[in-house]
């Protein structure tokens, strides 16, 4: 009887090689986002550029992906899911290669921040839209939301372990073609596995006006974000700018809904307020994932003088906690409200910032292994929400706003972790140069179980019941 249930569980055998290719092109992208953090001292050196340059070019393919992410929703729509998913995994493979041969920065933002992540806007909704099409089922796309989450957990905890394997036993250009093998394969398992249920719809309308307002409100902020440690002035005068464009943004929404046209965004995705509550965990979530990433990549590196693969070595911690959580998701979400395991990883990923803290040292002579009790206690938190997170927001609508909710939750993720890079760079880099990096790196881990509590009290406002839709 377990041998039959266990077998009806499993997926079929197409379903679960077009699951492979989604978990691995959402691995792919989270890793690309986390795995340039080990390599900052290495690509500055080699391209003759401060650590401030490499943060740069990390938020803005971060940015990239974020204010892309939205349009690329609905022009799947348009052109398809899977012409979409192909077409952004080639441009995602091109980037990668630009990026192993850049002699400059500027070059290196052109194949890294700008393919890359454009690349990523056009493939990652598909993902999302075609597991809800191909997974019928609350309990089969939780499952298959789960696996996809999960891998994007390891791919950004992990980036650093893998991409200082490489640059050590390599350079860090390899690293870049790795990536670029690797979207290869997807490439490959995609055009035999996946199928879109859907035709494309290419007399359907597209909201160009509302994309390049949305694109421009969100670069906006997170410019006026890394503006903060030059000058205070601009950075007000941005993320006010930002605001205004996306006010207006929905402004111009609700007017094309109002007279009978298709919006980029519809709002009544902003009128369900399990989905709000969600997104904003959603956000912060990736917010400490990239923000951990970053500020304790650069002071390994920076302040202590760690090589690539010896920064890496240190976050296996991380990614051995996202695992073990990530496996337990599943069994812990038959028997907890989706709720109380989002409450619970908040809770225990601001405890490991605060273990972090109490035995890290902040100056260069305390011992790094005292770092990672801290970096597992993180991972375990942040693996064990992640997955009911997603299954809160994909689960508040019904089939006919999935391809919207889609787009609009892995902007708001996507968002986070650019805002992640942003702000705690700005912080760390503010000092880790000074004569008291130490208490750079302290402000910058405080700000990210800053941004814990938000999404804690988030969370304790979400239903107690998940939504049945």
């Amino acid at each position: 009887m377990t041998q039959e249930k266990s077998r009806a569980a499993r997926f079929p055998a197409g379903l679960r090689k077009a699951l492979i290719a989604f978990a691995l092109a959402q691995f792919i992208c989270s890793f690309a986002g986390s795995n340039m953090n080990v390599m900052i001292s290495d690509i500055s050196r080699d391209l003759h550029t401060d650590v401030q340059g490499v943060q740069l070019a990390i938020t803005l393919f971060l940015l990239v992906m974020a204010a892309l992410m939205i349009p690329g929703g609905k022009l799947t729509d348009v052109f398809g899911r899977k012409w979409c998913l192909i077409l952004g995994l080639l441009m995602f493979g091109s980037g990668a290669l630009i990026s192993s041969v850049a002699p400059s920065l500027p070059v290196l933002i052109i194949g890294y921040s700008v393919f890359e992540g454009v690349g990523t806007a056009l493939l990652i909704p598909p993902v999302y839209i075609l597991t809800t099409l191909l997974f019928q089922g609350v309990s089969a796309r939780a499952r298959a939301f789960g696996a996809i989450s999960a891998m994007g957990g390891v791919g950004a905890v992990a980036g650093p372990l893998i991409g200082g394997f490489i640059a050590s036993a390599v350079n860090w250009r390899a690293a870049f073609v790795a990536q670029a093998a690797i979207v290869l394969v997807i490439v490959m398992l995609s055009r035999r596995a996946v199928e879109d249920p859907l035709p494309a719809d290419r007399s359907r309308p597209f909201d160009v006006g509302g994309a390049v307002l949305s694109a421009a409100g969100l670069i906006l902020i997170v410019l006026g974000i890394l503006a903060t440690d030059n000058d205070i002035r601009l950075c007000i005068v941005l993320i006010a700018a930002g605001a205004l464009v996306l006010t207006w943004f929905f402004v111009a929404c609700r007017r094309r809904e109002r007279s009978g046209r298709e919006p980029l965004l519809s709002l009544r995705l902003f009128r369900n307020r399990a989905s709000n509550l969600g997104l904003i965990t959603q956000n912060t979530q990736w917010l400490m994932v990239m923000g951990t990433s970053f500020v304790v990549s650069t002071y390994l590196q920076v302040v202590r003088g760690y090589n690539a693969i010896e920064t890496g070595g240190v976050f296996t911690a991380t990614t051995a906690g996202v695992l073990i959580s990530s496996l337990g998701a599943e069994p812990m979400a038959k028997r907890r409200p989706q709720r109380t395991l989002i409450m619970a990883g908040f809770v225990v990923t601001i405890a490991g910032i605060v273990l972090l803290l109490t035995l890290g040292r902040t100056s260069g002579s305390g011992s790094v292994w005292t770092m990672v009790p801290g970096l597992f206690v993180i991972g375990l938190g942040l693996g064990g929400m992640l997955t009911p997170s997603v299954n809160v927001v994909q689960s508040s609508f019904g089939e006919d706003l999935q391809g919207e909710i889609s787009g609009l939750s892995r902007s708001v993720s996507n968002l986070g972790s650019s805002l992640g890079a942003a702000l705690t760079g700005t912080i760390l880099v503010a000092g880790v140069d000074g004569s008291a990096p130490g208490r750079a790196y302290l402000l910058a881990m405080t700000a990210v179980a800053g941004a814990g509590v938000i999404g804690l009290v988030a969370a304790f406002f979400l239903p107690r019941t998940q939504p049945s839709s």
